[in-house]
């Protein structure tokens, strides 16, 4: 087998929006070249009739105009999940307009030939114009091994290039090939199709051009003994998420301070001169005070993310993920369902589409029914500054501070709940067979400081995104309704206690008072009662909810921080006692307050029937935590 002549055109003409598919398992690499290739000009959607995430990006290729379609990685056109199934039907032309690809990428990753040759089989069976990347070469020559590329160039009969995607070397001959695929060789004889003779096809070409298979990495080996140990391993992952903790209130802590001291500042510059009241209020309290009160979170929110970034990348949550599979198998799920769980420490929207790579849809609901629970990073800003504002700086043991340590309680409450709901729910409602499990682990790799970094900023950009919309609209809108009276403040009373009775009886207020009865039980008053119903648009708005009403209540320019700890009842009690503390922490552990997680997880069930039981079993969690918090600690402090 061999390269022949350039396949003729078959009449298709190549348009300037022509669609190459880009294929690969997972760990191959396949990411690294797409951003390479399209500069992360990417857009990301749905394919028609099915809720797969599709990811497109141009590529400027000889005055054209090419579009690269990053398909969800998969390690054969067998399907046994939404996503690999979604690959195999647009390859073959079932989907997106009922029409394949003009072309494919299938990138291989070096230092796994045997395996990936089976997803390059399989595509080159469909005699789409096809171009192998082979990546990861660097780490192969490192481990000892060698490919032959022209051999393997000359066996499959298509363009085969090296690539190093980290270090942009092979991408411009990628890039150069990408302008005319109709002009790519193809096979003379396309692979076996049959299991059996494919699996002689794989052994030939093996026998052919791996000359020297790539050693086992030593240095995998070792690290993986511990961190796979079935004890020393449980006991490693939670001593990473301790330090991941840790190093959220201590590293982030002074840029805090600084954010907060800008929007601070801001507030003072406008009431100082903005001469129309309303509107200098409107602007201080409702849009810095609220908003800003967000937005000095986001060194918190950039540490989250930075971490997980670099823990997905360097190889340990695929170790995590198959360490966590024996006690996941327990309660009846598989390693692969931990994996969306993990995802949904940044946000459940991603954690819930995630679930698309679990085989059985029965494990699938039931991730969705439990992902809120884990903590996202929406809920970091009401976690931080109620610890900040109500739990001692005080060091524990070396290091180890007790806000750290309550802040890694909140997260360990969330995660241990998630496994005993989903446990119960795989015992009853959906009772299945577990799957086998299998996850491929990749070798430990330093990622490179700007993959790291664009992550990171693709998820730090949704939370700036979320503040300058759905955040900021909902500030404005509070701050309408708690400056709309509804009786008029007694004559007697001084500006800040008149101010504070207008706000408490203003339609805002009035809301908050209304549901009292409800909340009472957990400590909480009319200005708690508003955040939380304020915070069902986002979490985040019940930090800036409390920033508003703090901002208009007091009296001096103290922060967030030092108005809740000062904020009295008219009784002269503190609002936020120890006990409504505790209750409001344990509240957020629980409670399913975002909406776009409802929607999303209506779009994934396609039904109304499981995001309506998660919303109610999960605000039924929140009141009782919160109650049982609030009584308990409140008989321990009195």
């Amino acid at each position: 087998m061999s390269c022949q002549e350039p396949a003729e055109s078959t009449g298709a003409t190549l348009t300037s929006q022509a669609r190459i598919a880009l294929i690969g398992s997972p760990n191959a690499g396949k990411t690294t070249l797409f951003n390479q290739l399209t500069g992360l000009r990417a857009k990301t959607g749905n394919y028609p009739g099915v809720t797969v995430s599709r990811r497109t990006g141009a590529a400027s290729v000889g005055g054209k105009t090419v579009t690269i379609e990053d398909l969800p990685g998969t390690y054969s056109l067998s399907p046994v999940s939404p996503d690999e199934q979604v690959v195999a039907d647009v390859l073959n032309g079932q989907l997106v307009e009922a029409e394949p690809p003009d072309a494919a990428i299938v990138v291989m990753d070096a230092t796994t030939v045997e395996r990936s040759l089976i997803l390059v089989g399989q595509v080159l069976d469909l005699g789409l114009p096809t171009i192998v990347v082979v990546t990861m070469v660097d780490e192969l020559a490192d481990r000892g091994g060698f490919i032959d590329k022209a051999a393997l160039q000359s066996i499959l009969g298509v363009p085969v290039i090296e690539v190093v995607g980290t270090k942009g070397i092979g991408v411009d001959d990628v890039r150069g090939l990408l302008a005319d695929p109709t002009a790519w060789p193809r096979p003379v004889i396309t692979p076996p199709a049959d299991p059996a003779g494919q699996a002689a096809w794989i052994d030939s070409v093996l026998e052919s051009v791996l000359h020297q298979p790539p050693a086992g990495h030593k240095k995998t080996a070792a690290i993986d003994r511990a961190l796979l140990h079935p004890v020393l391993g449980v006991v490693i992952f939670f001593l990473v998420m301790l330090t991941f903790f840790q190093v959220i209130f201590t590293v982030a802590k002074p840029l805090q301070d600084w954010i907060s001291g800008l929007f601070d500042d801001a507030g003072t510059w406008v009431e100082e001169n903005i001469a129309w009241e309303p509107l200098a209020s409107l602007i201080s309290d409702g849009i810095l005070g609220g908003v800003g009160t967000v937005l000095q979170f986001l060194p918190q929110i950039l540490l989250l993310f930075l971490m997980i970034s670099f823990l997905e990348n360097v190889g340990y949550m695929s170790r995590a993920a198959l360490v966590m599979d024996r006690a996941m198998g327990k309660i009846g799920l598989e390693g692969r369902c931990f994996v969306s769980l993990l995802s949904s420490y940044a946000c459940a929207v991603p954690g819930i589409m995630s679930t698309r790579t679990i085989p059985s849809s029965r494990d699938r609901i039931a991730t969705m029914m439990v992902a809120p629970l884990m903590t996202c990073s929406a809920r970091i800003p009401v976690y931080t500054l109620f610890i900040a504002a109500f739990v001692p700086a005080t060091m524990v043991w070396g290091p180890i501070g007790l806000q750290g340590l309550v802040l890694f309680g909140l997260y360990l409450l969330g995660t241990l709940s998630a496994l005993v709901i989903a446990g119960i729910l795989k015992r009853t409602k959906l009772r299945s067979d577990k799957l086998p499990f299998y996850m491929e682990m990749p070798p430990y790799r330093m990622p490179g400081a700007r993959l790291v970094l664009t992550q990171c900023w693709d998820s730090c950009k949704y939370f700036l995104r979320k503040a300058g919309t759905i955040i900021l609209g909902t500030s404005i809108l509070l701050w309408i309704l708690l400056h709309i009276p509804v009786v008029t403040p007694p004559p007697e009373l001084n500006e800040q206690q008149a101010t504070s009775y207008q706000l408490q009886h203003s339609v805002a207020g009035s809301v908050g008072r209304a549901v009292e009865p409800v909340f009472a039980p957990l400590g909480f008053n009319w200005e708690i009662n508003v955040a939380l119903i304020a915070s069902m648009s986002a979490r985040e708005v019940f930090v800036s909810t409390l920033g508003q009403i703090t901002a208009a209540q007091s009296d001096d320019d103290s922060d967030i921080t030092t108005s809740l700890q000062n904020d009295t009842n008219p009784d002269g009690t503190p609002v936020y006692s120890p006990g409504t503390v505790a209750a409001i922490l344990v509240f957020f552990v629980f409670a399913l307050q975002c909406m776009s997680t409802i929607a999303v997880m209506r779009r994934e069930t396609n039904s109304r029937r499981w995001p309506l039981f998660a919303f109610c079993y999960m605000f039924a969690l929140a009141w009782v935590g919160g109650f049982i918090a609030n009584t308990v600690v409140t008989a321990m402090t009195s």
